[in-house]
């Protein structure tokens, strides 16, 4: 992919997207806690309703600053689109919130990191990316020890661990077959358009699979939860449409490297909004994280620009 990939150009739009995203983690289980204190415990249902207002409002705000979108929708392929919301948004989401009311907010943001190594392995496969070289897959398994180490320290593994690890690995893997369907939608519509109705979609999905919790809306969105939600549904418009575009501007394996930025952040912003103090652990795995998207990154630049 020709154009521009030094860092200077690439770092700063992910290091915004990583700030985003990272906010969401603590958001989400921010709403969960004020739930907790008017005692109700949140179902799957709860969880899915909640996601659902906040794609299905993140959807319309995306939507409304897109240049054509109505224009772009008749041009795509109706098939392709609907694939496209059912994986980045739905299915992705459908797991994400049940993974963090069962793992604390840290743990959770560290393991998002999966998603580097299912793009590794899907974008090849399904988009014809070059395949990384050895180096670059030494670098980026570092980071994967990173997060092993981190996420098995002392207090990391608050609530069900275990069934947070598998609903993220699943929820980054649908989220990473999503970006990789995106490549093939870019030439009729544009990342704005494309992400507008992926969220809007997926969160009427998303309100129909919690269907279930509507007749609780008013206690489920209390006036702190419901300026929670606008505030995910803004990260939501915002980092996903920017993420989208930067992969119609970068190789997918150049952003995979980046892309531990994303986990850093989520930990960072969750142990100071939420006070959560995972332990020394974090420190380790965050150094070899950190160690290993500067090498991913400094490998990837020759083949970039090939």
């Amino acid at each position: 992919m020709s154009g521009d990939h030094r860092w200077t150009k690439v770092l700063p739009p992910v290091l915004l997207c990583a700030l985003l995203w990272g906010s969401a983690f603590p958001g989400i289980k921010a709403v969960y806690r004020i739930w907790e204190s008017e005692g109700l415990k949140p179902t799957a249902s709860d969880c899915w309703w909640f996601a659902g207002v906040r794609f299905t409002l993140a959807g319309l705000m995306l939507l409304a600053v897109a240049r054509r979108p109505m224009e772009e929708f008749r041009a795509t392929s109706k098939r392709a689109l609907l694939g496209f919301c059912i994986t980045q948004t739905f299915g992705q989401y459908l797991l994400f919130y049940l993974a963090i009311s069962a793992a604390s907010a840290s743990l959770a943001g560290l393991l998002s990191a999966l998603g580097s190594f299912w793009w590794m392995l899907l974008a090849p496969l399904a988009a014809g990316a070059p395949w990384p070289r050895l180096a670059q897959w030494l670098a980026i398994a570092i980071g994967g020890v990173g997060v092993a180490v981190a996420a098995s320290s002392e207090k990391a593994g608050l609530g069900n661990p275990w069934l947070g690890t598998l609903l993220l690995l699943g929820s980054t893997g649908l989220g990473t077959l999503g970006l990789v369907q995106f490549t093939g939608l870019r030439k009729t519509i544009g990342a704005r358009a494309a992400t507008g109705f992926s969220l809007l979609g997926g969160g009427l999905g998303l309100l129909l699979a919690g269907a279930g919790s509507f007749p609780k809306a008013a206690l489920l969105m209390p006036p702190a939860a419901m300026g929670t939600t606008v505030w995910l549904a803004f990260v939501s418009a915002a980092a996903f449409a920017q993420w989208n575009h930067l992969s119609t501007l970068h190789p997918v394996p150049l952003l995979a490297g980046y892309r531990f930025l994303i986990p850093l952040a989520a930990t960072l912003e969750s142990m100071l909004f939420l006070g959560e103090r995972p332990g020394q652990g974090f420190i380790l795995g965050g150094v070899l994280i950190l160690g290993s998207l500067i090498a991913s990154q400094r490998l990837s630049r020759p083949a970039a620009v090939a």
